[in-house]
């Protein structure tokens, strides 16, 4: 028997993990993987299948499949014996069968499957004994730790011992008058026998009190203590690596948008003594047949007061939204002030906003399933041709009045299948090869840029690419409340303030 291969794949043939035991490319064993689904026999109850070359040797595992890819002139009956043992090892590691709880294991599985295969040949052992082996349990480590632990007991009751004996020796010399006797130090230099004493009942009661371990004195010299962020070169290191054995290596693009989110939304350089911060959040799901499933929108007005003498202040409130935004005022804001007079004021006027922190004032909720409210409708049509599928995705803007910054459509695509060939397309797109999406990359989108599309073509099936999932910045919000004006309450004087304005995408996907 040789075993070429065992992996854990999908049924749609994408693998999860995989384990070569001989010479192999990735792409000669995703090629094999991806070949697998298209040569099974539904009609047939046989856990086997041969092409010219191998032959797979299967077992369905709920969603998934157990595939072990030997040659042709293996033994049949070895290698069911052998697909058995592979298929009782992953419930040990895996609480359940599936492709996440796989993907999180993957590293235990393939130690697993180095028991069980060595070289393309099965190795002699049960599960008991792959448990046992991957645990790497060491007696002669165990009674090693043991001997060292005793021996550091011992040297700390010696080294109290020491200390008591200096102690005694220096209140002696006390009581007689003569000079505490000295101890060599380095070189010709000595420590005084009571300094010494003190110095080791110090050391001890510090080792005596683990629990309440006292902070360490930072040193004058450079840090070698861990850093955030201190794995960043190795990390680049491994990707240019990855880069010369010619892998398509794509910027992480969570990193690339939070940079970018950061500039478009930097804090105003002038912040005034009462700034406001008027943050929403959207979350939209959509189907891929049209329809709004569920849209949900959650704004707040964070007030922030960096001078005492603002502390006492209203705020003007403007509401122009017309799509029934439900209104809450914190607790300790005047309520009928704020309907009668849409003004922002605390219960007692003689109190004060806090000073130098944050604070909620006004929060609204918007809930629907109006499709009219939609703010921005993505439309992806995949219609199937002779080599795979045809895509066509376009894009509208329902809301005129607001402007998308860095929008971000993301488009799943099927695996193991290559890079689309894009056609028509508004704006630019990436393509990330190991997380198999394709990203529509748009850096505004307002009323004069409130339409465009995107044609692209690729192996696959319709479903292959859903869901469909959007990201935005802005610097409007979508429901039109402002803070128009802030005056003080003793007098009604205006006072300078500054607004930083954020609207952002919770989840917004297309089902």
């Amino acid at each position: 028997m040789v075993l070429l291969a065992a992996a854990v794949c999908t049924k749609a043939g994408k693998a999860i993990v995989s384990r070569q035991f001989v010479e192999m490319t990735r792409t000669r064993i995703e090629g094999l993987l991806a070949a697998f689904p298209k040569l099974m026999n539904t009609g047939k109850q046989h856990t086997f299948v041969e092409t010219e070359s191998v032959r797979y040797v299967y077992q369905p595992m709920e969603k998934l499949y157990m595939v072990l890819i030997t040659t042709k002139n293996s033994n049949i009956l070895e290698d069911l014996e052998t697909l058995r043992l592979f298929s009782r090892v992953i419930p040990e590691y895996c609480r359940a069968l599936e492709e996440n709880e796989i993907s999180e294991h993957c590293f235990d599985l393939i130690f697993a499957f180095d028991e069980i295969v060595a070289l393309g040949y099965r190795e002699n052992v049960n599960l008991a004994q792959i448990r046992t082996f991957t645990e790497m349990d060491s007696h002669e480590e165990k009674v090693f730790r043991a001997v060292r632990e005793t021996q550091e007991r011992e040297a700390k009751a010696e080294m109290r011992r020491k200390a008591k004996e200096l102690q005694q020796a220096r209140r002696d010399a006390e009581r007689q008058g003569k000079k505490a006797p000295g101890f060599g130090g380095f070189g010709s230099s000595a420590v005084s026998g009571g300094t010494a004493a003190a110095m080791i009942t110090e050391t001890i009661i510090e080792t005596e009190k683990p629990k309440v371990a006292p902070a360490p004195a930072r040193p004058s010299g450079p840090s070698k203590a861990l850093k955030l962020g201190a794995k960043g070169k190795e990390v680049d290191n491994f990707v240019d690596k990855l880069k010369s054995e010619g892998e398509n290596i794509m910027t992480s693009s969570v990193g690339k948008r939070s940079s970018e989110a950061a500039k478009v939304l930097a804090p105003p350089i002038n912040m005034e003594s009462v700034h406001m911060k008027i943050e929403e959040k959207i979350s939209v799901t959509c189907g891929r047949d049209g329809g709004l499933q569920n849209m949900e929108l959650h704004g707040m007005i964070m007030l922030r007061i960096l001078d005492e003498k603002f502390a006492r202040i209203r705020l003007h409130v403007e509401n122009e939204d017309k799509k029934g935004v439900q209104l809450q005022t914190h607790p300790n804001v005047d309520k009928k002030l704020f309907t009668a007079e849409s003004l922002i004021g605390l219960k007692n006027p003689e109190k004060s906003f806090p000073i130098n922190s944050d604070v909620g004032v006004l929060k609204w909720r918007l809930q629907t399933t109006e499709e009219s409210f939609i703010p921005l409708t993505i439309n992806c049509w995949p219609s199937e041709s002779g080599n795979g599928c045809d895509v066509n995705i376009e894009y509208e803007l329902q809301e005129e009045g607001l402007e998308l910054n860095d929008v971000v459509i993301t488009i799943p695509l099927p695996s193991s299948v290559g890079a689309p060939v894009v056609g028509e397309i508004d704006g630019e797109y990436r393509h990330d090869s190991r997380r198999n999406l394709l990203e529509w990359c748009l850096p505004v989108i307002d009323a004069k840029n409130k339409s465009g599309s995107l044609e692209f073509s690729i192996a696959g099936q319709p479903n292959d690419f859903f869901p469909v999932q959007v990201s935005f910045i802005s610097r409007k919000n979508y429901c039109n409340i402002q803070v128009t004006k802030v005056t003080q309450v003793d007098g009604n004087s205006p006072v300078r303030f500054s607004t930083e304005t954020t609207f952002l995408v919770d989840k917004y996907e297309i089902l």
